[in-house]
């Protein structure tokens, strides 16, 4: 799986939460930044080559839906965050969140009565 780019993210958060899109539909989702219709039709025809996603052609208009699910995508990218980042430690994630006062102490406990309640 290539690495999106953080624009080729936008359009596949735009394609998951519409399911099928023309490339008119997800001009009109952009709410900053909206790139020119040639341009963001190039980058959705990227993330075709990419096999994000693929389209129904009505005739010389294509609706595009996307190959990979949110979910999929998601654990891929956390995965090679957690990686790069972190050493391979959900240990050293969780210190770093800590640290930077990103998650309480009650979050805390309600991840670890989560996990034992997974057992």
């Amino acid at each position: 799986m290539k690495k999106l780019t953080n624009k080729e993210e936008e359009i596949m958060m735009i394609l998951w939460n519409l399911k099928k899109a023309f490339v008119k539909d997800v001009l009109a989702e952009i709410k900053e930044d909206k790139p020119h219709y040639n341009t963001l039709s190039t980058i959705i025809r990227n993330l075709e080559e990419k096999k994000y996603v693929t389209y129904v052609a009505y005739g010389k208009t294509h609706q595009y839906y996307p190959l990979i699910s949110k979910e999929d995508y998601r654990k891929k990218f956390m995965s090679q965050a957690i990686e790069n980042y972190f050493s391979n430690s959900y240990k050293n994630l969780v210190s770093f969140f800590a640290s930077e006062e990103k998650i309480s102490v009650s979050d805390l406990k309600e991840i670890i009565e989560h996990i034992e309640n997974k057992k």
